[in-house]
């Protein structure tokens, strides 16, 4: 990482990313508080036992006290516990390109979300087309502990963050972060962090009730709020998604559990608000999953840009649009859905087609949100429609099959659509449904895949930005932005869109 003496800067994060943490630089990060840093590192302190992040406000350590860990559940591993004061668990996480192994990303990006609460390595393990040995072998490889340990620090962290900034009750503490039993949850709770949840509270000092579970999730600055809003609002189905001033809003259903979010802006730095109906308590870790890859929360602006910036086409661009994310998804088919709805159609067009699917085939739900009333229909729902049931809404008989079609590949899970997955399998086998072409894949895959590289080539608008280019020479040109090609579609359709309204 600092190699020839090489000044501390934006390509010393570049090497961060690759997780060599060199000491030395790693201490220079953690001495400057660098915000771009958060989530890349983490120091544990040897004359207190303690692990923090690099954004920590408390007094400088001396460096050799300092030992330094590219995630969380290594520096617990290594028996350090986690600091009070800057709350590892409120650190941003990685994004699927950081990773050395797509596959080790995608078991852990399923850990994360709770995969190893409900279910075994063996399960994981076979889910992903792999033995359990081999998954064990390869997140240890790539991370330093083993699948369990990953999981059992995603739950005690998850739990520290409830604890401190949510009224639950311990049951609902214990359960809403993956712990089978309140006697466990605080037994390893006392056992790895030296006090118990009820100390732990009482310090952090518990919030009054409230009708909704307040939590913060943090990001790596700069964030363009604004425009993830204007895009979302955008395309955001009437009845499930609504965008009010600063606040996102949409209902939610995972598995068995129902409710709504609301996500704004946070008075803590470099973080985001995130209001949770009490009735998604026990579904929290893919919730919290889900809402992350919605708003990129992950990605490192300071290396994209730098990257991006160079280029002459996009570097204006870039440099009056800092912190421009690449909106994820809640859930894949739900992008792949309005994907397809949005084939030769205005996004005005498509978003009142897709309320209406979503009022004749989503399942009611009650809110405190008079225009979140309806939760997104389901792949199960429309696969078992038949022929004709999707008339009536807008859409061309070819294309209410495509619908169809798209929704019973996923239900028989020859199409993943999750973050993690293959993106070169993922587009060729959208492209193998009848009525997807490039476009829709590429588009699914930047978004439903959280993929960073993936790059709509023949959209109208990126090639208009472009001068007017061919699907091949858009493709030609975007090969100096890799690995960050959906970034610079973002780029250049807000880009392009900016300078047709000035006009």
């Amino acid at each position: 990482m600092s190699e020839n003496g090489e000044t501390f800067g934006v390509r010393g994060a570049r090497m961060l990313r690759v997780m060599t943490l060199d000491p030395e630089s790693c201490f220079r990060a953690l001495r400057s508080r660098d915000p771009r840093f958060d989530g890349v590192l983490f120091v544990g302190v040897t004359s207190t036992g303690i692990y923090c992040r690099p954004v920590c406000t408390a007094r400088p350590v001396r460096r050799e006290n300092c030992r330094f860990f590219d995630n969380a559940a290594s520096a617990e591993h290594s028996g350090f516990r986690p600091c009070l004061r800057c709350r590892p668990e409120l650190a941003p996480g990685r994004s699927p390109v950081d990773a050395p192994s797509r596959t080790a990303a995608r078991a852990v990006a399923r850990i994360e979300a709770g995969a190893l609460n409900d279910g075994a390595v063996d399960d994981l393990a076979a889910d992903l087309g792999l033995s359990a040995r081999q998954l064990r072998r390869l997140v240890e490889r790539e991370y330093g502990v083993s699948p369990v340990a990953l999981a059992q620090t995603r739950r005690l962290l998850l739990a520290k963050h409830l604890l401190t900034d949510s009224s639950l009750s311990m049951v609902d503490v214990a359960f809403a972060s993956g712990f089978a039993s309140l006697r466990r949850f605080n037994t390893l709770f006392r056992d790895r962090y030296g006090l118990t949840p009820t100390n732990l509270r009482r310090r952090a000092g518990a919030p009054d009730p409230a009708d909704a579970i307040v939590l913060e999730l943090g990001y790596r600055p700069p964030i363009e709020w604004r425009a993830l809003l204007d895009f979302l609002a955008a395309r955001a189905t009437p009845g499930v998604e609504a965008v009010d001033g600063l606040r996102y809003r949409r209902t939610i259903a995972i598995g068995k559990h129902r409710g709504w979010i609301e996500v704004a802006p946070s008075t803590r730095a470099n973080s985001l608000r995130v209001r949770v109906a009490p009735t998604l308590a026990r579904a929290l870790p893919p919730l919290l999953a889900k809402v992350r890859a919605l708003f990129d929360l992950d990605a490192q602006p300071a290396i994209i840009e730098e990257h991006l910036g160079a280029d002459p086409v996009l570097g204006p661009v870039v440099a009056k649009q800092r912190g421009l994310r690449v909106p994820g998804a809640i859930t894949g088919f739900e992008v792949a859905l309005r994907a397809i709805l949005g084939q030769q159609v205005s996004v005005r067009a498509a978003t009142t087609i897709a309320g209406r699917i979503a009022s004749a085939f989503g399942e009611p739900i009650e809110t405190p949100f008079p225009e979140l009333t309806t939760l997104a229909p389901t792949a199960e729902r429309l696969a078992e429609l038949g022929d004709g049931e999707m008339s009536g809404f807008g859409l061309t008989g070819p294309r209410a099959e495509c619908v169809r079609t798209l929704a019973g590949a996923v239900v028989d899970g020859s199409l993943v659509l999750e973050a993690g997955a293959d993106p070169d399998a993922t587009v060729e086998r959208l492209e193998q449904l009848r009525g997807v072409g490039p476009w829709t894949a590429h588009y699914i895959t930047m978004r439903a895949l959280a993929w960073p590289d993936a790059f709509p080539h023949a959209d109208l608008v990126l090639r208009k930005a472009l001068g007017d280019a061919s699907p091949k020479v858009a493709l030609d040109r975007s090969q100096a932005w890799r690995p960050w090609r959906a970034y610079a579609a973002m780029h250049l359709w807000r880009g392009y869109s900016h300078s047709q309204n000035r006009d």
